[in-house]
Parts: structure tokens; sequence; C-alpha cells
């Protein structure tokens, strides 16, 4: 509408879509990009592709299912949203809880707005694909749920409260009617390698294999790298240790892959090399992929495939 005064009106229709990007055209048109859960990023013009017959022939979108919108309750009362993924086919299926990245992120029930997410997004959907029930958790310290959502308390080096999340969409997973509560995995990329580690090393009674990619395994170490020297009081290193998957080491049991990229400019190499060296020590089973030359999301696409295939490997291996 022309004027400040002018009343809103809606511009775009059609099922439930994730839209984003919109540019005003000439003649009252708008250019924005468009998904939904089996339709990938398309540039629309008003109600119209910019490119017929862009996607594929062959890409499935009749094999992608819809995921469920579900909220659930952390111990501590909070109301926890994401997106549940079930596959088709009858009978108790393994599950496995995703955690994204950030932590200042969010899932949505589709393709992503931005490209690391949306090929997890299609790293759940494939998961599904193999047998598999995916519960994609937003949990706290994310984004779009407010600003007391976005910045909890005692969350990150100061105290790991968003965990709490993600062990109770694993309490949620389990009573799921067609989710064997005794196959429960773990995956994540960057923070979602954190809390991955986290729930192997903190309940490997829930979580009975993970893959850690790219994650931070201590925070006081990965502070000292980015700083380049010690950062605040000995109390306060001692709660960023705390907060970290390597002070629960004694407890983790359950088998994990770890992944990164050896120049990954997010976090230090190191992290993995250490945490994998560490366990191997105490005798728990981990495999390790590493990808030369590549960052912390990995850019080539090949080395993305193969990323997440040996996810989906090693979990049907493991559960």
């Amino acid at each position: 509408q022309v004027g400040l005064d002018a009343a809103p009106h809606q511009v775009t229709g059609g099922p439930p879509f994730n839209q984003w990007a919109p540019a005003p055209l000439a003649q009252s048109r708008l250019a924005y990009v468009s998904a939904s859960y089996n339709v990938p990023p398309t540039v629309m013009i008003g109600e119209q592709a910019l490119t017929a017959n862009l996607t594929p022939a062959d890409f499935p979108a009749s094999d992608l299912v819809a995921p469920k919108l579900v909220t659930f309750k952390a111990p501590d009362g909070l109301t926890i949203h994401g997106q549940l993924f079930l596959p088709r086919t009858p009978g108790k299926h393994a599950g496995i809880i995703f955690d994204h990245g950030g932590p200042v992120r969010q899932m949505l029930a589709g393709f992503h707005y931005m490209d690391a997410y949306t090929f997890l997004y299609e790293s759940n959907q494939y998961l599904v694909s193999r047998g598999f029930a995916v519960l994609s958790v937003n949990y706290r310290s994310g984004i779009m749920y407010g600003n007391a959502f976005r910045n909890p308390k005692k969350c990150c080096w100061w105290g790991s409260s968003e965990y709490q999340d993600v062990v109770a969409g694993a309490r949620f997973l389990q009573a799921q009617p067609q989710v064997d509560p005794k196959r429960i995995g773990i995956y994540g990329l960057s923070y979602g390698g954190l809390l991955t580690a986290l729930g192997l090393a903190r309940n490997s009674d829930i979580f009975k294999a993970g893959a850690d990619i790219a994650g931070v395994h201590n925070w006081a170490f990965d502070i000292d790298v980015g700083a380049g020297k010690p950062l605040g009081t000995p109390e306060q290193r001692k709660v960023a240790y705390d907060a970290s998957p390597v002070a629960s080491l004694s407890t983790w049991r359950s088998p994990v892959l770890i992944s990164q990229g050896d120049d990954d400019r997010n976090v230090p190499f190191a992290e993995g090399v250490d945490l994998a060296t560490r366990l191997r020590d105490r005798g728990v089973h981990v495999e390790t992929l590493v990808f030369p030359n590549e960052t912390h999301e990995n850019q080539v696409w090949a080395d993305l495939v193969r990323r997440y295939d040996a996810v989906a490997e090693f979990f049907v291996r493991m559960l």
C-alpha cells in the first residue's frame, strides 16, 4: 500500500509456507522466497514461481513428511517448541533428538532461510526415510520466542540451563507411541554439537548414540583460544568448565561420531581431537570423520552429502 496510513493486507497465500526476503517491484508486485515442508526455496513474484520447473523431476516431494508443531514443558516449567518428524511406516522406531546451532537460531517446519539449516532440515527428513522418528528442539537462548527466552538465566557457559530443554525433548520423544524409548540418539552441528556432547556425557542412560558435528566441548578452553589469554576469575572459569561436556566424562558411556573440518574458523579443531582422545582413554567407542580444508559447516557439496550420510549410517548401526 502507498502511504504510512494505509491498512496492511495479505499479499501471499496458499498452503503453509516459510516466506522471506520480500522485495517490492514495479506495478505493485512483490518478489520473495517461499518454501514449505516438501517445496525447496523458490523465488516467487506474486503467486507465481520466477522460473518454472526449477526443481528436478525426480525430487522426492511426496516422500517427505510434514513435521508436526509440538510443545512440551522443561523441568522449570518453561514451554519449549519443536518439530516432530514421524515415519509413515508402522511399528516402534528409534528416535533422534536434533539440536540446532547458534544458539541464536530457530528451526522451522520446512526448508529454512539459512543454507546450513536447510541442509540440516534435509538431514532430518533423510533420517526419517531411514526409519527414525526425529524431534527438532527449539531450546531456550534461541530466537523468536521473546527476550526472556533469548536471554535465559545461567545459559551457555554460565551453567547450560538450556540443556534441560534437550532432556525434556528426549522425554517427550520417548513418550510417543511410535517411538522405542530405549533407542534414542542425539545429533547437531556447532552449538548443537555441544548439546549432543552434553547429552552423551550427562545422560548416556537416555542417549544411546550421538553425532557431534564441530561442537564446543570445553567452554574455558574455547574462550582462551578466542581471546588469546585466560578470561575471568578462577571461579568464573570453573563455572564455564562445569557447564562443559568435558566436566562429565566419567558418566559418558554411549558411542559417538565426531566430525569436523580441519580449517574450522568457528570452533578450534583441537576441541574435537581433545575430546576423542579423552574418550578413547576411557574406553568409549569413538568414530571420527575429518574433512581436510573444510570450514565449520562444510562448503563443498560432496562433503555435505558425505557428512550427513555418515551420520545416518552411524545411527542405523548403533540404534
